[in-house]
């Protein structure tokens, strides 16, 4: 027995109209088609399906009991077919995942905007270093990943959000020693830098941005921006902070002041990133839209 789902359809578009020329017209096929399909149809179940006449189609008693258990199948596939165009367009649930410098301060914007736009997305958000969410990404276990650009990494497509400078921050006494104009990063001693643990890769990007070595720094294995700039408040030294994040640590540590660099701006790009084998699925514009959103509402912290 082989029965197939365009058999059933033309079966349920027979009952429908009684008639076979409105049958096939409905689906869009030659009578002879239709009748062909049906023939076969009943040929597959051992028995007759519809009683043709001159006045039209009368179904069978086990043509109505064969229709009614199609019209579900039917249905079924019709559910099938909707949540396959949904996922294409919009998954149920999208695993999102950022580094630890830029997701405390793009996240409570980002999520009310995807929440707001997107009534029933169900969202899993993940913090990780870079070369592990890179890891999850291409294995599947995340639909995107927010990191610093470029990630190196082949079969990815990046799409580059926004530009973050680097602003150099401390206490007030040991920035007003500094020119008052003119700053650049030649002018900071690696020594009094403290950056991040040498497992986050924005030690490593602030460093190249700003061309200083980095064999020559003080000797501290801290594992967030909050606690360099805790201390670098209280005088230990300066750090280098991306500005994305100035807004909320200057709000938590009142001591903290920053100075923006002269000229051409040292500075990291932040950027959406995703399997190239996904596709150009919606569901990646839906997300690109809200981060850019998120991004555009920060507005510069220091002039």
């Amino acid at each position: 027995m082989n029965i197939t789902l365009r058999q059933l359809s033309y079966l349920s578009a027979l009952a429908e109209y009684r008639h076979f020329g409105r049958a096939a017209a409905s689906v869009h096929v030659t009578q002879s088609a239709l009748s062909q399909q049906i023939n076969e149809l009943e040929t597959s179940l051992g028995g007759t399906l519809v009683e043709r006449g001159t006045r039209g189609v009368t179904l069978t008693a086990i043509g109505r009991e064969v229709v009614a258990r199609a019209d579900k199948v039917l249905d079924q596939v019709r559910d099938i077919e909707q949540v396959a165009r949904f996922q294409a367009q919009m998954p149920t649930k999208l695993n999102v995942g950022l580094i630890p410098t830029i997701a405390p301060y793009l996240l409570p914007l980002v999520l009310p905007i995807l929440r707001s736009e997107n009534i029933g997305l169900e969202l899993g958000i993940r913090e990780a270093q870079t070369h592990v969410l890179l890891d999850e990404l291409a294995q599947g276990q995340l639909d995107a990943i927010v990191i610093a650009l470029p990630s190196d990494t082949v079969g990815m497509v990046e799409i580059p959000l926004m530009t973050d400078n680097f602003l150099l921050a401390g206490a007030k006494a040991p920035l007003e020693l500094l020119p008052k104009l003119g700053l650049v990063p030649s002018q900071i001693r690696p020594e009094q830098l403290l950056l991040l643990d040498d497992g986050h890769c924005l030690a490593d990007q602030a460093l190249a941005a700003c061309q200083i070595a980095p064999n020559a720094r003080v000797d501290l294995r801290a594992s967030s921006l909050t606690t360099l700039c805790r201390l670098a408040s209280e005088g230990f030294g300066f750090t280098l902070l991306p500005e994305l994040a100035a807004d909320s640590e200057l709000r938590a540590a009142p001591d903290l002041c920053v100075h923006r660099f002269a000229g051409s701006q040292p500075h990291r790009t932040i950027g959406l990133v995703r399997r190239e084998l996904s596709g150009e699925s919606s569901w990646f514009s839906v997300l690109e839209h809200a981060f850019r959103r998120a991004v555009d509402s920060k507005k510069p912290s220091t002039n």
